[in-house]
């Protein structure tokens, strides 16, 4: 891997690896569906994986492609899952601590009603933080996830948090924390009041 053009998202490798391993007939428009990626993109990933030695790719009958997991392509994928699982088990330990320190400070200064938003696999966490802490959540808002059901909570609009009391706003989205919290600015949400998680 010499070639700067050679370097490959990890996260989208182990994908492909997991697709062909699931379906060695998958196509690579079905790919770029699920992958949520340019069919050309998937073209360029599997041109790698066939080079790197991690699949083989027959073509009988000429007019369709079967794909198939090589003994090292099941080593990397192997790899691959330990890596992301250990990525995320440091995240989620992360945002455990993080979000414990954020509700004592909170709790400190008497700021009890705290909205989340942004929902993702971490707000979870936080949200356990915060029963300890004795927090109020006092709603939960994210435009992606708006109508659907977090915790037995609504997800509501970003633009609905005018309609309700609280003290502070917490970013619990750690992917999309960036584009959340320029939607907020947006609405002109006071900048003060607004909390992120991992700094």
């Amino acid at each position: 891997m010499n070639d700067k053009k050679e370097k490959i998202d990890e996260s989208i490798a182990l994908k492909l690896l997991e697709e062909i391993e699931q379906n060695k007939n998958i196509s690579q428009r079905t790919l770029s569906g699920k992958l949520g990626i340019a069919l050309g993109l998937v073209n360029t990933y599997i041109k790698l994986l066939v080079k790197k030695g991690y699949i083989r790719i027959s073509n009988f009958p000429r007019s369709r492609y079967t794909y198939l997991l090589t003994p090292e392509g099941m080593s990397e994928k192997t790899r691959l899952v330990y890596k992301h699982l250990s990525y995320y088990n440091n995240m989620f330990r992360k945002v455990r601590e993080d979000s414990r320190e954020i509700f004592k400070k909170l709790a400190n200064k008497g700021l009890k009603k705290v909205a989340f938003v942004g929902v993702d696999e971490f707000a979870e966490i936080v949200y356990l933080s915060l029963i300890e802490a004795d927090l109020t959540l006092v709603g939960v808002y994210d435009d992606v996830f708006s109508g659907r059901m977090f915790l037995k909570n609504e997800v509501m609009a970003l633009q609905k948090l005018s309609e309700i009391n609280f003290d502070v706003i917490l970013i619990t989205s750690v992917k999309r924390k960036k584009e959340i919290y320029d939607s907020l600015m947006k609405l002109n949400i006071k900048e003060d009041i607004i909390i992120s998680l991992i700094n």
